[in-house]
């Protein structure tokens, strides 16, 4: 009897403890849902804010998300020095909730003195609240040299200043090329917004231009500069444009360990592969959970009503939490057919949303509120 007793003990301790470790195991696996969209603090770690006004951060703050707005040396963006001018503005009335990156120009890059000269913009940039350096595809795409080259990110009279930000622990948030849609004829790209945007802007449609670079040209010199400075923070924003295949973005991280992507302006790129491979695209979030940041790439513009761009951001920050949060299938704009929700794990989202920003740019976000 005392046997038979010993032995029922045991068993129900066994079950027990199985049950205890099955209840975690379901913990970490469980899925946020639409109802926590509010109550959960957020970083979108690639914004673009002109304007110091306060009603933008004000309907962010009531979604529970923090900002990160980057300067970019962009013709259809206001000066750097009025960006730059905006972003200490902001991080200075939110300061727990705004960071903000700086860039240079490349105007007169082939000159002895533009070096020197950048070096100390940035080191100024620095000193004033900037935590990153961010670098645009005008650099392999419109900047040439003195005999009308095309000048890429691999460029020699870049690597001074990328060893700066090496040795500085500076990140380099780099920006190179366009999503591959953009040398594909129209009627073979991806997703909507990529097909509207290039019939509407042929000048930009690479397919029409085959004296450009290639889109393989464009990554390989990429590729050629982050591995020729191995101790740099390289972000690559709009997944590395890497958006066409996350077989390819997860050998781009292999290569590089130290690197990290942010899935600004792809999402729906993504959204296209996991119509045709839902757990292929789920496995990869999770496999890399620790690289990839949240961003949205939403822009405002000098004098735009901040409370209007917080209402469309609202859209946009909710389709996206439905997507990484939920199993539900819902159409988006950037597709004909509906997509699938990912129903990623709390922990997974955690990061793409808050802790991987917080890890990339250490000190740019004050505690929670």
């Amino acid at each position: 009897m005392r046997t038979l007793l010993s032995t029922s003990l045991s068993s129900f301790a066994a079950l027990l403890s199985g049950a205890v470790l099955f209840s975690a195991h379901a913990a970490d696996e469980a899925s946020y849902t639409m109802a926590d969209y509010a109550r959960v603090v957020k970083i979108d770690a690639h914004l673009h804010l002109h304007d110091a006004a306060p009603a933008f951060m004000e309907a962010a703050r009531r979604q529970n998300f923090k900002a990160l707005t980057i300067n970019v040396d962009y013709p259809d963006f206001p000066p750097l020095d009025d960006q730059q001018r905006v972003a200490i503005a902001l991080k200075k009335r939110f300061p727990q909730d705004v960071a903000w990156v700086a860039s240079f120009s490349v105007d007169g890059s082939d000159k002895p003195s533009w070096l020197p000269a950048t070096r100390q913009r940035i080191a100024a940039s620095m000193r004033a609240g900037a935590v990153g350096v961010k670098v645009w595809k005008n650099i392999g795409m419109s900047l040439r040299d003195r005999n009308q080259h095309l000048v890429m990110i691999d460029d020699a009279r870049f690597a001074p200043l990328f060893e700066d930000f090496a040795r500085q622990g500076i990140p380099l948030l780099g920006h190179q090329g366009e999503p591959h849609n953009c040398w594909l004829p129209l009627e073979k790209m991806t997703v909507n917004n990529d097909r509207e945007y290039f019939k509407a802007h042929p000048q930009y449609h690479m397919h029409l231009h085959p004296e450009m670079p290639s889109w393989e040209a464009q990554m390989a010199a990429r590729d050629r500069m982050v591995a020729a400075h191995p101790k740099l923070r390289f972000i690559g924003v709009h997944l590395a444009s890497l958006e066409r295949d996350v077989d390819e973005l997860a050998a781009f991280l292999d290569r590089f360990p130290g690197a990290v992507v942010d899935i600004a302006a792809r999402i729906g790129q993504v959204q296209f592969q996991s119509q045709k491979g839902r757990e292929r695209v789920r496995r990869f979030f999770i496999q890399y959970q620790d690289r990839i940041l949240y961003g949205s790439d939403m822009a405002q513009a000098p004098g735009q009503d901040g409370a209007a761009l917080g209402r469309e951001a609202e859209d946009v920050w909710r389709m996206h939490w439905r997507y990484f949060n939920t199993a539900e299938s819902f159409q988006v704009a950037d597709l004909d057919q509906p997509v699938q929700g990912l129903a990623l794990p709390r922990q997974v989202v955690d990061k793409l949303y808050r802790t991987n920003a917080q890890r990339a740019f250490p000190g740019a976000f004050g505690g929670q509120r």
